[in-house]
């Protein structure tokens, strides 16, 4: 394959749009900066897409746009394919065309490497492929980099993660300005942070995907991203961030995972942190990763999860190492999932129903004598002690909030309780729940 052609490396790039339309970008605009710290031109030889009007803005060179994705997967000349189509469908066929022609994938198609981590990695392994994702995973944050990489030598206790930034806006706005939901779903989208169709982002998918990519490379086990327990963002209210406040916390939607040995827990969900935890103060759109090893401790990164540029920039970083690694004649020079193929374990997940933590519970009651009484009793039926209590809007009209923070309790029995106590004639809506993950909580 004539990959080289004198100090020059060919890319071809599946998907002009937001992102691809990026990485065509930087690479116009940063060519000679990139040139000058690897000593050879990242060409893009060949852009596909099936609207011509995607590339109106490009200025790319005649020959360069294809409306054939399979055009730049067969050309002898490209070593390097960027899909950036997106999503399950026709992605997957064309990313395992390249990697079984032995070509180099660079993606940031978290969906995809979630549902098909098996095929990927059995293509990789017989054509001796690189497959590079960074951007799947936090944007331009080095998360996928410092898993494979840098923490090398580390045993990976756990991850904490702030991984989806239209969540992350829309809490922050609930936060600072009181907005209910739904007003800051629709300014996300106003401000271009959330999607026409934002289901995958508040209801936590796009979450679990790239949690359980970092599983995967942190923990070295196959997990089925479809087993991950996860619940979105959309029940929060101002109340609920309001009182949290009081008691100290912040809600954010965390990705947490944690190895145990011989299981590993792994979960998104809404979570109360304490003000002094670092992901607390992680604002507007913008990710932030926590992941604690056995050498480094804590370890904290920050940065735009999403966007053009910041994810054109994690993409155009793996096609640099993809084309060092091709000049080097050294690809792959490490694992797509981070470990050896044989050494990678079936580790169960945990199951949620085992989970220990403390919880924030909200619900709305008739206003009347022994309400309080009854829940209390319910709870402790189920072994859960009640740590605060707040009653708010007494002198209101209609249902009472009421909000309680228990000790640490088992997941089993918490949702027992609540699903008892939601059926209370005393109970005018269903129990809210929140988890709370405190520095000292096991």
């Amino acid at each position: 394959m004539d990959n080289l052609s004198g100090n020059s490396i060919s890319v071809g790039l599946l998907g002009c749009g937001v992102v691809g339309a990026g990485v065509a970008k930087l690479l116009a605009q940063n060519g000679d900066l990139i040139a000058s710290r690897i000593g050879m031109e990242i060409k893009l030889a060949k852009a596909a897409d099936i609207n011509p009007d995607a590339v109106a803005d490009l200025n790319l060179a005649d020959g360069v746009y294809t409306n054939d994705a399979m055009d730049v997967i067969n050309d002898p000349t490209i070593p390097i394919i960027v899909e950036l189509i997106g999503g399950q469908g026709i992605a997957k066929d064309f990313v395992l065309a390249a990697l079984n022609k032995g070509k180099t994938v660079v993606t940031a198609n978290k969906a995809l490497i979630a549902a098909y981590r098996d095929e990927i990695a059995e293509a990789c392994e017989k054509s001796g492929a690189d497959f590079l994702f960074e951007a799947s995973v936090g944007g331009c944050m080095p998360v996928i980099k410092s898993l494979r990489e840098s923490l090398v030598s580390n045993k990976v206790d756990s991850i904490f993660g702030i991984l989806n930034g239209t969540c992350n806006y829309i809490l922050t706005q609930i936060t600072q300005e009181g907005m209910p939901f739904d007003q800051a779903l629709a300014q996300a989208q106003e401000l271009g942070f959330a999607e026409a169709d934002p289901t995958l982002d508040v209801e936590g998918m796009d979450t679990v995907h790239k949690l359980a990519l970092s599983v995967a490379l942190a923990f070295g086990t196959r997990v089925n991203y479809k087993e991950i327990y996860v619940d979105g963002i959309t029940r929060i209210t101002p109340l609920d961030i309001t009182i949290a406040a009081e008691f100290g916390y912040s809600v954010k939607l965390l990705a947490i995972a944690k190895n145990h040995g011989d299981f590993v827990e792994a979960r998104v969900h809404p979570t109360m942190i304490p003000h002094d935890n670092l992901l607390s103060s992680v604002g507007r759109n913008m990710n932030a990763v926590k992941i604690v090893g056995d050498a480094v401790g804590e370890m904290v990164l920050y940065g735009a999860g999403a966007g053009m540029m910041p994810t054109a920039s994690a993409v155009v970083g793996d096609i640099v190492d993809a084309a060092r690694n091709i000049q080097l004649g050294c690809h792959p020079r490490i694992p797509a999932f981070s470990y050896q193929p044989a050494a990678i374990r079936e580790l169960p997940l945990m199951p949620m129903d085992e989970l220990v933590s403390r919880y924030y519970v909200r619900f709305s009651a008739l206003d009347r004598p022994g309400v309080l009484s009854k829940v209390s009793g319910v709870l402790a039926k189920y072994s859960i002690s009640i740590a605060s209590v707040h009653q708010k809007g007494r002198h209101t009209e209609g249902p009472v909030p009421i909000v309680m923070l228990t000790h640490e309790a088992k997941e089993a029995n918490i949702r027992k309780a609540l699903e008892e106590v939601g059926s209370l004639d005393v109970i005018a809506e269903a129990p809210m729940l929140i988890r709370i993950e405190d520095e000292n909580q096991e």
